[in-house]
């Protein structure tokens, strides 16, 4: 064996080495040490995190709530109306059709899907094993630069088209932090189906004793993305019931139609 090759494979066994020496529960058990710890995170029964978002270089106000119940929605203005996106009040999932700039529910097999989602509160991490999760560590892997480990998390199947499909996340957690800088995810359904939707978390920030990142960037891998800035994450807020009640769609009169 020449010494170039003997170099590549010497390289190759001390990163699979590396890998190997610390262990999955060592990562997941690092992120919530180093963000806060797991008895302050086993406190928090929601959030609210306030900013900016920017697409395509169009700005708006934007304000993201979630409640460890399940119940969450996204609010933001544009052009001087108030719109929500994934709206779920425990029971009821809508979003707002920008087309007639009206409520709509979704259909069972999303809310399901939605109520599933729920258990991620306050993160996926978090009780993972309690909550039938399953991770595996892949290995380190460069991502933007900085050395990551490669964490595959499996959760409850979802339900697509009427079959069962596997719910698979791949995050990549910073080497040194601890802390997860990219997830990534198969698209399952859609005119996206196939694709892999990609988040991109940085400018972690310390709130009440804990960390969370102020800037993430979502979108689909090497492609265009909507990036949302934080100016205020509040934790344990009061929300109203209200806020996430399905507006009553009202039915044109027949003046109205014409």
């Amino acid at each position: 064996m020449n010494k170039n090759k003997f170099s590549i494979v010497l390289l190759s066994i001390l990163t699979f080495t590396s890998a190997q020496a610390i262990t999955v529960e060592e990562i997941v058990d690092g992120y919530i040490e180093n963000t806060g710890g797991k008895e302050a995170w086993g406190k928090i029964s929601g959030m609210k995190m306030s900013g900016e978002m920017n697409q395509g270089g169009m700005k708006f106000p934007m304000e993201i709530v979630s409640l460890k119940d399940g119940r969450q929605y996204m609010k933001f203005s544009f052009q001087g109306k108030e719109l929500k996106q994934g709206v779920y009040d425990g029971n009821v999932m809508w979003n707002t059709n920008f087309m007639s700039m009206k409520a709509e529910k979704a259909d069972a097999e999303a809310t399901a899907n939605q109520k599933l989602e729920s258990n991620d509160f306050p993160s996926p991490f978090f009780n993972y094993k309690g909550k039938g999760y399953t991770a595996e560590l892949l290995g380190t892997e460069e991502k933007d630069g900085a050395e990551t480990y490669k964490v595959k998390l499996t959760k409850e199947p979802k339900t697509v088209d009427g079959n069962k499909v596997d719910d698979v996340s791949f995050f990549y957690f910073d080497v040194d932090a601890m802390v997860p800088l990219v997830t990534e995810t198969e698209i399952k359904e859609g005119p996206m189906k196939g694709k892999i939707a990609e988040s991109k978390l940085s400018d972690y920030q310390e709130v009440e004793g804990l960390y969370f990142p102020f800037s993430l960037t979502q979108g689909v891998k090497d492609g265009p993305g909507v990036t949302m800035i934080m100016t205020a994450i509040d934790l344990n807020p009061t929300i109203s019931d209200s806020e996430f009640a399905m507006p009553e769609i009202k039915e044109a009169t027949s003046e109205e139609a014409k």
